[in-house]
């Protein structure tokens, strides 16, 4: 029986996984970076930044001692921002106990090595099993136990099956999958499409417009990840098409928010600037584009995407574009 896990990282994720597997009877270090955090974590036993109004289980206990947070640890849960995994990870990645199971819940690309979340721990956890949870999963419904449903994907189909019992519970139902590759790409480029999907809400593009991003991005979003060795099944399930509807649809979302801004009229440096939470979507986009080339493989509404936030080209216009592309027969991918 699990006893006591680490969590790195206070995010909404990160924080509300510390609150599940507290709430399953297992001790949890939340590890985070600034004494400040700490703090406030335990001053008011409520992350004020990320997850106003979710009161912490009397089992998490913040810190940012990182050699207590592992001694003992059974199970490590990564929850850093994509961006910023190596600059967390470099320094403590030592003091977890040999063997113990490491899981993802990152979703993105590194932009310089194009690497996924559990590549950029392979680099520095050799020698322990990595699996990774991704799905439909919304931070403040988790947060409110609303029914939810991932899926929790590894090689090792025995640490795939002990992620599913640590954080299974009543309301967070979770699934098993081999397909490591093929759930951590649709998690990371499910972000492009909701950047997409806010845009054309803020254009007001309409119901016709927003069912056609979603059918035709998830085209994309399989051709890239086939072409690079995933399951196609993969994307027609939770991790592909479950999470896309989710992220591109609901109102919480950073990055249809952050689209819907972009739509609206701001740029996208000012999106970022105005957004507690890293925005995975923006840096993807452009690591999406550098996969796909080296590919050969054709995503259009990727592309758009990223003229309209690197290049200053107007979302009308880009639409537009998207729009008049020669016309062609429908594939799947």
């Amino acid at each position: 029986m699990l006893t006591k896990a680490t969590v790195v990282g206070a995010g909404a994720m990160g924080t509300i996984c510390a609150q599940i597997l507290a709430n399953n009877g297992v001790n949890v270090a939340l590890l985070v970076r600034r004494p400040e955090v700490v703090d406030e974590l335990r001053s008011y036993r409520e992350n004020r930044r990320y997850l106003l109004g979710t009161r912490l289980d009397a089992r998490i206990l913040p810190t940012i001692e990182a050699r207590s947070a592992f001694r003992n640890t059974e199970f490590v849960l990564s929850a850093i921002p994509c961006q910023h995994m190596r600059g967390v990870w470099e320094p403590i990645a030592t003091a977890v106990p040999a063997g113990v199971p490491i899981c993802s819940v990152t979703k993105g690309i590194e932009t310089g090595s194009l690497k996924l979340p559990s590549q950029i721990l392979r680099a520095y956890l050799p020698a322990h099993p990595i699996a990774v949870l991704s799905g439909p999963s919304i931070a403040p419904e988790v947060a409110r136990c609303l029914p939810a449903t991932v899926v929790a994907a590894c090689s090792q189909p025995d640490v795939a099956q002990f992620v599913q019992q640590a954080l299974s519970t009543s309301w967070f139902r979770i699934y098993t999958n081999p397909d490591v590759l093929g759930v951590e790409l649709a998690g990371a480029l499910k972000n492009v499409i909701a950047i997409a999907a806010g845009i054309l809400d803020g254009l007001r593009a309409g119901d016709n417009a927003n069912a056609a991003l979603l059918t035709r991005g998830l085209v994309e979003i399989t051709r890239l990840g086939v072409a690079m060795g995933a399951l196609p099944q993969t994307f027609m399930g939770l991790a592909g098409i479950g999470d896309l509807v989710t992220t591109c649809v609901s109102p919480l979302g950073r990055n249809r928010t952050a689209g819907q801004k972009i739509g609206s009229g701001a740029t996208a440096e000012e999106v970022e600037k105005s957004s507690v939470s890293v925005v995975e979507g923006i840096p993807t986009t452009k690591a999406v584009l550098a996969l796909a080339q080296r590919m050969g493989v054709e995503m259009p509404i990727t592309r758009a995407v990223a003229d309209v936030l690197f290049s200053g080209k107007p979302a009308l216009t880009a639409i537009t574009e998207l729009m008049n592309r020669p016309l062609k027969a429908e594939e799947r991918f």
